[in-house]
């Protein structure tokens, strides 16, 4: 009669080698292509933001070319009216305002507003009775850009106490 609760007997040590021997290759090959993996992904993704780099800076570039045309344009029709000129100047300029604001960066028009060190460089105080302390009275360069995205601060003048 034979017993079902038979073990059976131990490999011999050269089996118990060579599969230990094949797990490790397993591994080791597991091993090698992720590495090789992850050095793909990492020349990808550089590749990806040199490309995204370009993209932008050739869009950004894009939009100031009217500016520089306009510009230009100016330059050719110095000789004329200086009224005139100095109309053109104003439309270019706003037309810089408007592609820094297509960028997401927009003119902001702080006077009257509360002072915020985030927002603002103050540059001056000055007395203002009509104003309360630590409002903007003037900006002497404006800010561009939204509370998460901010070009520059503007500078300003911010009111103090007006003394009695």
């Amino acid at each position: 009669m034979t017993e079902q609760n038979e073990t059976p007997p131990p490999e011999p040590r050269q089996a118990v080698e060579e599969s230990a021997a094949e797990q490790l290759a397993e591994l080791e090959d597991r091993w090698l292509r992720a590495v090789a993996e992850l050095d793909n992904l990492r020349k990808r993704v550089a590749r990806d933001m040199d490309r995204q780099r370009i993209d932008e800076r050739t869009r950004v570039a894009a939009e100031w070319l009217p500016v520089v045309d306009n510009l230009e344009l100016a330059l050719k029709h110095a000789d004329a009216d200086a009224d005139a000129v100095i109309e053109g100047v104003r439309a270019v300029r706003d037309q810089a305002v408007g592609v820094l604001a297509r960028l997401g960066f927009p003119r902001r028009d702080d006077v009257g507003t509360r002072f915020d060190p985030a927002r603002h460089e103050a540059v001056s105080t000055v007395a203002v009775p009509d104003a309360d302390p630590g409002t903007v009275v003037e900006v002497v360069r404006p800010g561009y850009g939204e509370d998460g995205l901010q070009l520059r601060p503007a500078s300003v003048v911010v009111s103090t106490k007006a003394d009695e």
